[in-house]
């Protein structure tokens, strides 16, 4: 890259930066990685070497365009300076903020540094506490994310969905494909606390409502050591709307792994065998998120930190009365908009935890 005032692009993000110089040191590695005979030998270490590479090509090549194009404003807006010429600085204007447009995206893309954060993501919505208002709390918040992916175009498939006796959902599970699925709403995994008017309950007290929502990211059952004696698989009816939602047939598959206790069940295909076939990937996603945190449990135990349990931690409080407030537990964030928010504008709040995430990263 040229030198120039801009040569050391850097993110604002906190905690983090474009590390252009770290990046172009693992290209060599990565590219010699990549032209080795014996690449695909191993099929997940090839597409880890191949993906890491195409993305630090692109944001390297970002950048060094972005360098040159400033380079070239700074060039023109000092000849405009020097000639009075009002119609070349407005062309710099325009030009840049075309810049800081994609250098914003280019910020943003810099917090997408996870190990599994381009894989599918599989998010489950469990009603928690709370009886028939806390299945009510579940509906809204599948309302929420179903809105929030329309919006942002990602694409989604509902796997299983079970109502409510009365009202709302027990629980639901979706696979989210698109940019970045899972570091998108790895965030959104924990418990959602809802502060309201019940309007369940014929004397209008307030209630508090808790849903539980789990992410994981997509892995392929090959990477995952499954017993099938350790497997109980059952058939059943789908239960749910239909439509939009799932197929309303005899073919639902539901897997119980006996050793762990997890449970996933698959009713979006017609045909029993693609829901087995989809209900064994869930599960292969739901034992290596497991897998995962019992390392960190372990790392956590010799460190001699105390943590809490996924499933235990209250991560977001949505009050309706007798304010109004959306405040993430975590990052501090906190938005009165909260109708705002139960439509699917997530987008701070998804921003600040990736930003929260990558300050922690740098802390460790």
């Amino acid at each position: 890259m040229p030198n120039s005032t801009i040569s050391g692009l850097g993110s604002t993000t906190p905690g983090g930066s474009f590390d252009v110089a770290g990046k172009q040191a693992e290209l060599a590695e990565l590219r010699a990685r990549a032209s080795a005979p014996d690449l695909w030998e191993d099929q997940r270490e090839a597409l880890e070497v191949t993906r890491r590479l195409a993305r630090h090509e692109q944001t390297i090549a970002q950048i060094e365009s972005l360098a040159s194009r400033l380079e070239d404003a700074e060039v023109l807006l000092d000849m405009a300076v020097e000639e009075s010429d009002e119609a070349t600085l407005r062309d710099v204007a325009a030009e840049l903020t075309s810049i800081g447009d994609e250098l914003a995206r280019l910020e943003r893309e810099a917090l997408f540094f996870g190990e599994y954060d381009d894989r599918p993501a599989i998010m489950t919505i469990h009603a928690g506490a709370g009886g028939v208002d806390a299945q009510d709390w579940a509906e809204m918040l599948f309302r929420m994310y179903t809105r929030y992916l329309d919006r942002a175009g990602f694409r989604y498939e509902v796997d299983e969905y079970q109502e409510g006796e009365e009202a709302g959902i027990k629980s639901v599970t979706i696979t989210i494909e698109g940019d970045h699925p899972y570091g998108t709403f790895e965030g959104e995994r924990g418990v959602h606390r809802l502060v309201r008017i019940s309007p369940f309950d014929a004397q209008a007290r307030r209630h508090t409502s808790f849903a539980a929502v789990d992410v994981v990211p997509e892995v392929e059952v090959e990477e995952v050591e499954i017993n099938p004696d350790d497997l109980r698989i059952e058939t059943f009816r789908s239960q749910g709307a239909g439509g939009q939602h799932v197929n309303v047939t005899d073919s639902a598959v539901r897997i119980t792994h006996l050793p762990t206790g997890v449970v996933v069940s698959c009713q979006a295909e017609r045909s029993q065998i693609q829901n087995r076939a989809r209900a064994m990937q869930i599960l292969a996603a739901r034992l290596a998120e497991l897998k995962r945190q019992e390392q960190e449990a372990e790392i956590a135990a010799i460190r001699g930190e105390q943590t809490e349990a996924a499933w235990g931690r209250q991560i977001r409080s949505y009050v309706l009365q007798p304010y109004q407030m959306v405040k993430d537990l975590r990052t501090g964030v906190e938005i009165g908009n909260v109708q705002g928010v139960l439509d699917g504008d997530l987008d701070t709040l998804i921003d600040a935890y990736l930003q929260w995430r990558r300050s922690r990263r740098a802390e460790d």
